[in-house]
């Protein structure tokens, strides 16, 4: 048991360490990166942190990155907003199946099935985590659209154009939604029209408000009219939407819980009787594959039935 402590410990400290550095360092990297797109720079200070950059991992960059899974990969930590790179994003996710894995084989009696329930975890969890991030931001963006089109007609009205409306939003308002529109600005400020900008902002926040946004804007400028009007409209409209999605999200919070508690209860009780008892769950195989085959099976089909009724009550669309 000493042993098994001792080789916990190391592992918690070396995923903690490399977690801090990953951190620290990632996003000076990403920008940096960016700007040598832009800027070239033959001073010896640039060319040495060049040369001290991780080869390996900027190959992998490259190479992963033109793919299709890469790119999508890609997108979906920019909506998340961490700062990682693809090659960083599938390492974190290796040392977790590594760590993991090896935990619960030295905690479940080193069985290699263990292992393997271990991986299982390590591989998704980075992912459950991405998705809880990309879930947060897009609901904190969603509640502070408003705000943004309120300020931006503000504006309109005070003879500022669009894009120095944009300007004042990425000023003046808090995160996630300031930092979006100032790389819109960004974007627009190195020749990228105002349409391929806008619609690289719903690639990344994919939100049906902002979209709608985005389409009355680009039909004001085909066809013109009263931007500040329509946009104070449209503000209305959606604080309206957000307060009334605040109220069912409250009144609906307990179903959905309850949900997801119950759902998660089986395999929670599954994995603590495992490494407590395994022969225990191991019984279920003596009257046959066939047999176990169907017991999981209609478990599984219990369990996913009664998540999706659940959130098919709590979820009401406005």
């Amino acid at each position: 048991m000493g042993i098994v402590i001792v080789v916990v410990g190391v592992i918690l400290i070396v995923l903690l360490v490399i977690g801090i550095i990953v951190s620290t360092n990632s996003e000076n990297a990403m920008v940096e990166q960016r700007l040598d797109q832009y800027f070239e720079s033959d001073s010896q200070v640039d060319k040495d942190k060049q040369v001290q950059r991780a080869v390996l991992t900027e190959w992998v960059s490259k190479r992963v990155e033109k793919t299709t899974f890469g790119d999508r990969v890609a997108r979906e930590l920019a909506r998340a907003d961490l700062k990682f790179k693809v090659s960083e994003y599938f390492a974190l996710i290796l040392i977790a199946i590594v760590g993991l894995g090896g935990i619960a084989w030295l905690v479940g009696n080193r069985n290699i099935i263990s292992f393997f329930i271990g991986a299982g975890i390590g591989m998704f969890l980075p992912r459950f985590y991405v998705k809880q991030q990309q879930a947060a931001r897009l609901r904190k963006f969603n509640d502070q659209l408003s705000d943004m089109l309120n300020l931006t007609v503000n504006g309109l009205r005070a003879g500022y154009s669009v894009m120095q409306a944009m300007e004042s939003v990425g000023r003046e308002l808090p995160p996630p939604i300031c930092d979006e529109f100032r790389r819109v600005v960004q974007e627009m400020q190195i020749g990228i029209t105002m349409e391929n900008a806008l619609e690289n902002l719903l690639r990344r926040i994919p939100s049906e408000d902002l979209d709608f946004v985005i389409t009355s804007i680009n039909v004001q400028r085909e066809v013109g009219g009263n931007l500040s009007e329509i946009l104070d409209t449209i503000s209305f409209t959606i604080r309206e939407r957000v307060r009334i999605k605040g109220e069912i999200r409250v009144m609906t919070s307990q179903v959905r819980a309850s949900g997801a508690i119950l759902s998660m209860v089986p395999f929670f009780l599954t994995l603590v009787l495992w490494f407590i008892n395994p022969e225990y769950l191991l019984s279920v195989t003596q009257g046959g594959p066939l047999c176990a085959g169907i017991i999981i099976c209609v478990v599984l089909g219990l369990i996913g039935s009664g998540y999706a009724v659940m959130m098919k009550i709590a979820d009401i669309e406005v």
